[in-house]
């Protein structure tokens, strides 16, 4: 413990006042000016003591608080974050911005970490809100008979990432691709996002599921870990799956759900495509997608979130949306401490030269359709609408 500026000056005069008083009797000298001759040499040893204390403190803070200046006296700016917009269970915020100890902040760092510090605080705003009204939708949807039980099925599309503690929800078509390469990174099994093909992200990236530990894993997990979801406008998800999967070349879905798909919906096939499943039109597909009685079963690429991910039942702490992937991702990446070096990836390689799927693509794709049609497709992916804050995509839907 360091002594006081007080308690150092109290130490000094107190050791040294009963000798003063018979030497300045003995002197014959003024004895408040020989007093004041002996104590500035002991003041003086006093400052030096305390100084020396002082620069020792000083150094062990900046040792242990490396990159973070040390304040100089002056009244230090405070971020508020609001209390609606806090981060909740252990999402963390690590801004790495700060500049170094040993140099002074330039204006051009100040204002980064402004700007920093600004959009930190949207990020936070935006993901309360979202939590916000995914609660409310949830408790208006939620059955009146009480809280059920999480089955191993709803959580059998979560990846757990047990070094950074995150759980992953996969929604095909909303980036599940990128965010395999990410989880396979941040586990060490591999050192580069850019090192792994389309494949081995999907059949060989050795991640766990949820559902293959056991209970009281699966409880822990969803206890304490960041629990994570990536959305995307549903009817564009939809579109974007249909040109994935039967608008090129697929040996799974053109024999099982192509062939299916044109032998109940297409009058007078011809015995190439009932052979072969290729060319399924959008109308016919949507007709499979509505149809109560479906010749094949559902699939993950256009199921819905709320069936996939069970987020009235599962508290994610953080939703990302497709539409802005690449910012919510890399927040996400940074509160939970990732590498800095890891980015979240932008490959589309699957299919590289046709174009993105986009709302413009996605209205063409959807005036095939009648009025009818386009409602009752609406209408399947309502929740979704509802629980994400998407707007309706066409004006005549109701």
């Amino acid at each position: 413990m360091i002594p006081s500026r007080s308690n150092i000056l109290n130490v000094v005069i107190s050791g040294s006042g009963a000798d003063l008083g018979p030497a300045c009797w003995r002197m014959k000298l003024p004895r408040s000016l020989l007093c004041s001759l002996w104590c500035l040499p002991l003041l003086g040893l006093g400052s030096l003591f305390l100084l020396v204390h002082l620069h020792h403190l000083t150094d062990s803070i900046l040792q242990k608080n490396p990159g973070v200046p040390v304040p100089d006296g002056r009244r230090q700016p405070v971020l508020k974050v609001p209390a609606a917009a806090r981060p909740t269970n252990n999402l963390r915020l690590c801004p790495d911005m700060l500049p170094s100890n040993k140099q002074p902040v330039t204006k051009r760092q100040t204002k980064l970490l402004l700007k920093s510090g600004e959009e930190v605080l949207q990020q936070l705003r935006t993901q309360a809100s979202r939590r916000r009204l995914l609660s409310d939708v949830c408790t208006r949807y939620r059955p009146a008979h009480g809280r059920q039980r999480i089955t191993l099925q709803q959580v059998s599309r979560i990846y757990v990432e047990d070094r950074f503690r995150l759980l992953y929800c996969e929604v095909p078509k909303a980036g599940c691709s990128n965010w395999k390469r990410v989880l396979m990174v941040l586990g060490g099994r591999a050192s580069s996002t850019q090192d792994i093909p389309h494949d081995a992200a999907h059949y060989n990236n050795q991640l766990r599921r949820l559902d293959s530990y056991n209970r009281i894993g699966i409880a822990e997990r969803l206890r304490s870990y960041t629990k994570v979801l990536f959305v995307r406008e549903p009817f564009e998800r939809l579109v974007s799956a249909f040109r994935d999967k039967f608008e090129s070349p697929n040996s799974y879905y053109h024999p099982v759900f192509g062939r299916a798909i044109i032998s109940r919906y297409r009058p007078n096939a011809t015995r190439s495509a009932l052979r072969t499943g290729a060319g399924v039109t959008f109308r016919e597909f949507v007709q499979y997608l509505l149809d109560a009685q479906k010749p094949v079963g559902m699939d993950i690429h256009w199921e819905r979130v709320s069936k996939l991910c069970s987020p009235c039942l599962i508290p994610y702490n953080f939703i990302g949306k497709f539409e802005s992937l690449q910012e919510d991702a890399d927040f996400l990446l940074h509160s939970i401490q990732a590498p800095n070096n890891l980015t979240f990836p932008n490959f589309k390689d699957r299919n590289p030269l046709a174009e993105r799927t986009s709302s413009r693509i996605t209205r063409e794709y959807f005036s095939l359709l009648n009025s009818t049609e386009r409602q009752k497709v609406f209408e399947f992916y309502y929740q979704d609408y509802l629980m994400f804050s998407y707007p309706k995509p066409f004006q005549d839907l109701h």
